[in-house]
């Protein structure tokens, strides 16, 4: 039997479970499983400035890709708590990564050494699992049994803690008769599904709702497929955004209280049933259940049991991943549509599509003010960016009115940490997607305060060469909480305008974020007007191909804007002024020409 360290073993399991990429930050207690990473060679690395950011650039590597497993590394101690954040980000979200810590030596775990913190313990909330490996014989199991959990039911991510004399020790493993462990994924049954389609098909106006569950199965086509073949809307989620695309004839919108759209909450409150696949009924989603299932039936599909009835009960559950639970549905509908089974739902389409129609133009667009109010920012990125585009967003007003004035075409090409929502996610989560797709085109987009938490990370995307395009939408404020904050007729302690001695051209919005950018190896353009956004783009791309370094795209807004939200689906605010006229909102109908 083969002789290695246990830390080699390790490496060697993440080999064979397809592992070719890491991110993280080597140390002392961590530098035994880093000098076989190094000795192997398999497994590239990329060096974060900070162990919190490495975490979310491995989400943003696995949420990139189908099949994708992000892996973070970070020594004793503080690195561990530093990843917890973007741990909770990827249980929240269901998606895998592997985070590994370094540990101190078992005999001192009890002795408050240095650096040596309990964070199995810590972390277990936030994880499948979480676990100090005490015995170095264990160490290949315990990797293969985190490979099976994350890849298993609702993927999640895993935390594996190894002391310093665990990951030196030498153990007997062979690596040529290891295989990964079966996955398991639960699977709808015939009577279920068509259960489920008889509810469908005995009202008058369904929806499908679609969640990110459909994203995480790589079943988007099976989506699209399905709703044409019953002729029923579909209404993404924001998880599940992309999943169909923006202008096909049957997406119905978003519903929800904040990234939703006018004519989503109104086909959502005309329809009669829902079919939810692969979603949580997230509360940003639904609002209160009295208002969101006042009138409706629903049947639910989900891999994880326990989300069944979390929220609300439904009338059907239906436990199963979905991409099966999707081809199962279709094999039953074609049988049904043979057999005239099937209804037709056109007049229905019909409805939504001029609700659509109708509604879409009345948050306007169109603004010609200096400073920039961020509606037309929205509408110039529509026009300067294709359907291949892929965008990155974390949290605040900046991602909420990207979630009502973007448009999304293709799965993987709205990726944000939807439940989470952590400050400072979006940079080093387009790094990861950056790193696991080298040819897409990515724009990240962040309000000012989501840009400079983690904000240092763009050394990262200069020293690897990682090139894309970041719009930091700048307004000097915490603006999602600034709104949040009327409700207390209070404006506290969110302001972030000062005055900036070395930068005069951004008086009275303080940091200075292309100087930064520049300052870390990165290029940057600042624009005032949405006369500047077009050329800036070609220049930004003109730069990465040249310089392949992160550009940042700095847009002065207006100080103060209220975006559009409420309190129910049925009752959202719309602050800003609504269109007097089609021409007012081009982007919004261009979806529906």
């Amino acid at each position: 039997m083969p002789k290695m360290k246990a830390a080699m073993s390790a490496v060697l399991v993440m080999e064979k479970e397809g592992i070719t990429q890491a991110f993280g930050v080597p140390g002392a207690a961590i530098n035994p499983f880093y000098a076989q990473l190094k000795e192997r060679g398999s497994i590239a690395h990329v060096l974060a400035r900070h162990v919190e950011a490495a975490t979310h650039m491995a989400e943003g590597y696995t949420r990139a890709v189908a099949g994708n497993i992000g892996v973070a590394l970070g020594t004793s101690g503080p690195a561990g708590t530093d990843m917890l954040t973007g741990l909770y980000s990827a249980s929240a979200d269901s998606i895998p990564i592997l985070c590994i810590t370094g540990q101190a030596p078992r005999a001192r775990l009890h002795k408050e050494d240095f650096q040596a913190v309990d964070i199995a313990s810590i972390a277990r909330p936030v994880t499948k699992m979480a676990t100090t490996v005490l015995e170095p014989a264990q160490v290949p199991r315990v990797f293969q049994q985190a490979f099976h959990l994350m890849r298993s039911g609702r993927p999640g991510p895993v935390l594996i803690d190894l002391p310093f004399d665990v990951q030196m020790a030498e153990i007997e493993f062979d690596i040529d008769t290891y295989e990964p462990l079966p996955v398991y994924k639960p699977t709808a049954t015939r009577k279920q599904v068509e259960k489920a389609l008889t509810m469908l098909m005995a009202s008058e106006h369904p929806l499908i709702v679609a969640g990110g569950g459909i994203i995480n199965a790589d079943a988007s086509e099976q989506l699209v497929a399905f709703a044409e073949l019953i002729g029923v809307p579909v209404i993404p989620t924001l998880m599940g955004w992309g999943a169909i695309p923006d202008d096909h004839p049957l997406t119905a919108g978003m519903c929800g209280l904040q990234t939703a759209h006018r004519y989503g909450n109104a086909s959502m409150l005309a329809s009669d049933f829902v079919l939810g696949i692969g979603n949580r009924w997230a509360n940003r989603h639904t609002g209160s259940p009295e208002v969101y299932c006042k009138g409706r039936r629903f049947v639910h599909v989900d891999i994880e049991p326990t989300q069944i009835g979390r929220i609300f009960t439904p009338e059907l559950g239906i436990v199963s991943d979905a991409k099966a639970a999707l081809q199962l549905f279709i094999e039953v509908a074609r049988e049904w549509k043979q057999t005239g089974r099937l209804r037709d739902y056109s007049a229905w389409v019909q409805e939504c599509q001029a609700r659509k129609k109708d509604l879409a133009f009345l948050r306007k667009t169109h603004y010609d003010t200096v400073p920039l109010k961020p509606q037309r920012v929205y509408q110039c990125m529509n026009n300067a960016f294709d359907r291949d585009t892929c965008y990155v967003s974390t949290i605040g007003l900046s991602q909420i009115a990207g979630g009502q004035f973007l448009h999304v075409f293709k799965p993987r090409h709205w990726i944000n940490a939807g439940q989470a929502g952590p400050l400072g996610w979006t940079l080093p989560a387009a790094l990861g997607v950056r790193v696991a797709d080298p040819r897409r085109k990515i724009v990240a987009l962040s309000g000012d305060y989501d840009f400079q938490f983690l904000i240092e990370e763009l050394a990262v995307g200069a020293q690897f060469q990682l090139p894309y395009i970041h719009i930091v939408v700048n307004n000097s404020y915490l603006g999602l909480i600034r709104q949040s904050q009327r409700g207390f007729a209070m404006d506290y302690c969110v302001q972030l305008a000062y005055e900036n001695v070395n930068s005069p051209e951004v008086q009275g919005y303080g940091m200075d974020h292309v100087k930064v950018a520049e300052g870390l190896g990165c290029k940057a353009i600042r624009v005032h007007g949405q006369n500047e956004i077009a050329p800036a783009i070609r220049q930004a791309e003109a730069w990465m191909e040249q310089y392949k370094v992160p550009v940042v795209i700095e847009v002065i807004l207006e100080r103060v804007t209220n975006i559009a939200m409420g309190t129910e689906i049925d009752n959202v605010t719309e602050f800003e002024e609504l269109a007097t006229d089609k021409s007012d909102a081009p982007t919004a109908l261009a979806l529906l020409d």
